[in-house]
């Protein structure tokens, strides 16, 4: 996978805007569902991505992927970042994007997320 399938993929989410909000670190390019973020990445490299975990999997997970690791800015018991160091397949990747926008959603109040369903 690289930047712009990354960024196409997650674009075709329902209800996903991306930004660069940080000032102070402007190449930090970060995708919303509802004014929630869900996943990031340096666009200048694109060496990592963060995703959203369930708690309950997410040292499992990082056990079985030497790939996945710890975040330095996000919450070590929600966050993992994916290295993209080649061992992971694109579908596993894509995969976690799918848990990551759907650990969000499924926080989001009712209403947005029955709205959410209704968009085309």
């Amino acid at each position: 996978m690289n930047i712009e399938e990354y960024r196409h993929y997650c674009l075709s989410k329902k209800g996903v805007t991306e930004s660069i909000p940080f000032p102070k670190l402007p190449n930090v390019l970060v995708f919303k569902v509802k004014g929630k973020m869900f996943t990031a990445t340096d666009i200048d490299t694109f060496a990592s991505f963060s995703i959203k975990c369930s708690p309950e999997t997410i040292e499992e997970l990082r056990s079985e992927h030497n790939a996945l690791r710890e975040p330095s800015y996000f919450s070590k018991k929600h966050w993992s970042n994916v290295i993209m160091d080649g061992t992971i397949n694109s579908d596993l990747l894509l995969s976690w994007l799918d848990i990551s926008y759907d650990l969000v959603v499924a926080n989001l109040p009712k209403s947005i997320q029955l709205q959410l369903k209704n968009e085309e």
